[in-house]
């Protein structure tokens, strides 16, 4: 009897084991510590990070390459289904290294969505590929530069660890979300040491996002490119730049003018001619005259406006 007990017992363990259930290796459990950091590095659900740790044994690296492979593919399936739907919604995002300033546009369908920290990221990836791509540029500065990228160029940047493409991020962020995204337009800024670039963001709020302190995202941003001779204001030049960067996000003057045109009214264009936003006796050019100060360009995006297209560089 105990024969054919031990028989019987024999024959249910090979059953499992053809059928998955067990095997004469040996297979350990999602650790639960690893887990719930797994779940918190990668934002992935539970299951799938436990299904993902089952399948390689509680390593970690393994386990976070797979999921993010099959999010990657996730993502791409979804980016197919959802493309043309109207993605009015979105950031600006401001990153400034230095002597060196650079704003993106990253647009999504919800502003629900361009609250999520990890469409922030998406954003601070853009940015700083951007960065990294204007520094990358060979460079003589005796006054400024200014390029444009599409999002075409964009797509086609490197991410900050050059593990992938920004592309492969943009999957990745519409897999997780599920909502279309374009990643519309960048313009970065380099300058030599005697141009300040003034830089404002209207509609910020604050982040938890890692990584990049000078990061900072909104709704209209704005990039002045000055100049003074003044050696005492250079203490309070960035104060400056903002303010000026806060009236082209207001006013949004279509060009810089001269310090001879005669102010035009309400109407006027000519960003010298305009009153001045926070001065409204004053128009800019009486504002910067005292000071030494000289506007020679600026650079304004309102996120999801129409615009013409613009040539990159």
């Amino acid at each position: 009897m105990m024969a054919a007990l031990c028989g019987a017992l024999r024959a249910k363990l090979l059953s499992w084991q053809q059928a998955g259930l067990f095997h004469s290796g040996v297979r350990l459990l999602a650790d639960k510590d690893l887990l719930v950091k797994l779940r918190k590095k990668t934002g992935y659900s539970f299951v799938n990070c436990k299904k993902a740790l089952d399948k390689f044994s509680n390593d970690s690296k393994q386990a976070e390459a797979w999921l993010n492979e099959q999010a990657q593919k996730e993502g791409w399936s979804k980016a197919s289904k959802l493309q043309g739907r109207k993605t009015s919604e979105g950031l600006v995002g401001l990153l400034q290294e230095g002597n060196t300033a650079v704003m993106v546009e990253v647009n999504c369908e919800t502003d629900f969505v361009a609250r999520n920290m990890k469409f922030q990221q998406l954003v601070q990836q853009v940015a700083v590929g951007t960065l990294r791509h204007c520094q990358g540029r060979e460079q003589n500065l005796s006054t400024y530069l200014k390029g444009f990228l599409g999002g075409e160029e964009l797509l086609q940047l490197k991410t900050d660890s050059e593990d992938s493409l920004l592309k492969d991020q943009l999957a990745l962020a519409i897999g997780k979300l599920g909502e279309n995204m374009t990643m519309r337009r960048a313009v970065w800024v380099m300058a030599s040491s005697d141009i300040f670039i003034g830089s404002y963001l209207h509609g910020a709020f604050p982040t938890d996002l890692p990584s990049v302190s000078n990061m900072v995202f909104g709704k209209y941003g704005a990039l002045v490119m000055g100049q003074t001779a003044d050696r005492n204001l250079k203490g309070s030049v960035s104060e400056l730049g903002r303010r000026l960067g806060q009236h082209v996000v207001g006013m949004s003057p279509l060009s810089v003018g001269s310090l001879e045109d005669l102010p035009g009214g309400e109407m006027e264009t000519r960003m010298l001619a305009q009153s001045f936003l926070l001065e409204p006796s004053l128009t800019v050019g009486q504002y910067v005259q005292p000071h030494g100060v000289s506007v020679l360009d600026f650079v304004r995006f309102e996120c999801g406006e129409q615009t013409e297209p613009t040539d990159a560089s």
